[in-house]
């Protein structure tokens, strides 16, 4: 392999100031209510949560299911139709709109990653991107997904799966990354 000299990597160059999620002063209030009330163990209930993340500006359905330990980073960010499920552990690391449409399952320990880096660029720059995961859609136990990626109606990404890219309708995917393994058949 032919050495040469190449531009490294300089994050004292790093400035994200363009990105602004919201008031320091709303980052804090969520930040405490986000660490007392949702990402605990201490058993409060569901609807006690779901009506926290809505005085937040999350708009959640009906039916909305919301276990111990979930970490969510900005809920104005986040929109879950009706009877859909957050797992235990699950991370929505949320720097931009997350929409969960109704029936998905989110097993627990997944994460939903909307930001990364430009390795690319010397400074690293923050880049972000949408996640939408259509109805009825599975995100196995420890799966990722990354941002940008927009799953079809009834897609299943399996336990410690990596979704870098779209997953289509009634697909089943597998594997880091994630490829096709199977069609989705569901029964009555």
């Amino acid at each position: 392999m032919e050495k040469t000299l190449r531009t490294q990597t300089n994050l004292s160059g790093y400035n994200n100031d363009w990105y602004q999620p919201g008031s320091f002063a709303k980052q804090l209030l969520w930040y405490f209510a986000n660490r007392l009330f949702i990402n605990t163990y201490l058993p409060y209930p569901s609807g006690f949560k779901v009506w926290l993340l809505k005085m937040f500006g999350a708009q959640l359905g009906p039916g909305v299911v919301i276990k111990p330990k979930v970490n969510i980073k900005y809920p104005w960010f986040l929109k879950i139709g009706e009877n859909s499920w957050i797992g235990e552990n699950v991370w929505i690391d949320n720097l931009i709109m997350v929409t969960i449409e109704s029936n998905v399952c989110l097993s627990q320990g997944c994460m939903l990653l909307t930001g990364n880096h430009d390795y690319t660029k010397s400074s690293f720059d923050l880049k972000v991107k949408p996640i939408v995961l259509e109805s009825g859609v599975w995100i196995g136990a420890g799966a990722v997904v990354c941002p940008g990626v927009h799953a079809g109606s009834h897609a299943v990404l399996t336990v410690n799966s990596v979704a870098t890219g779209n997953l289509d309708t009634y697909c089943i995917y597998q594997g880091n990354p994630a490829k096709y393994v199977k069609t989705r058949e569901i029964s009555h």
